[in-house]
């Protein structure tokens, strides 16, 4: 049960930011005995895995908080933090799943599921933010954009070290992303109700 709830704190932490996730691993795991990476997983330690992961999480981070081009890194993203919520979660459930010699064994033996379930929570948490992204840039002019992304990579950081630390935690988090979507959710609808007004009432004025 503690490493589903590890592996699905890291797979939602990724949904937010892809890079750190797995870069805290890779940093506890180097320079703690807080967590003690699987064989297959050891590269998330390498420095240069690290060193890499360090620049694209500096990219994201200022993609992130410009409006426009932080709808531009979303599309991209799109890929990107589901394949990372996989790995984070396969990591941190203890499943050795990145390097696979016999595809039937991988499927057979059902190691692929960490993965899957990581890849699928990643992908929900990725969908709320690149929901509420365009909410917050319309209310705001652009300017809640950096407060917005900031808080979401705090988010990202918490989730991570609560997933690895104190997984029971993970719940709250969980619970608390789930009415963040409501929120967003509702949002986005009375905006478009708003919008349809707006719409009926310049109509009138203009045939009435």
């Amino acid at each position: 049960m503690l490493e589903a709830l590890t592996g699905s704190g890291l797979a939602a932490s990724a949904g937010l930011n892809a890079y750190i996730p797995l870069l805290t691993m890779g940093l506890l795991a180097r320079f703690t005995d807080t967590i003690e990476l699987p064989g297959g997983w050891q590269w998330l330690s390498n420095g240069w895995v690290m060193l890499i992961l360090a620049v694209l999480l500096a990219v994201e981070v200022v993609a992130d908080k410009v409006p426009v081009v932080d709808h531009v890194n979303d599309v991209v993203q799109t890929v990107v933090r589901p394949t990372a919520g996989g790995l984070a979660f396969g990591a941190g459930s203890t499943s050795e799943t990145v390097t696979v010699s016999d595809p039937g064994a991988f499927f057979g033996s059902h190691q692929w599921v960490p993965v899957a379930a990581g890849v699928l929570i990643a992908l929900c948490v990725h969908g709320l933010k690149a929901a509420s992204r365009p909410v917050v840039n319309a209310t705001t002019a652009g300017v809640g954009a950096p407060v917005a992304s900031t808080a979401e990579d705090f988010t990202s950081i918490v989730l991570s070290v609560l997933a690895i630390l104190l997984p029971v935690l993970v719940l709250l988090g969980l619970v608390l992303l789930v009415l963040a979507a409501v929120w967003v959710f509702r949002r986005r609808r009375r905006r478009k109700r708003e919008g349809r007004r707006s719409e009926g009432v310049g109509t009138q004025q203009l045939f009435g």
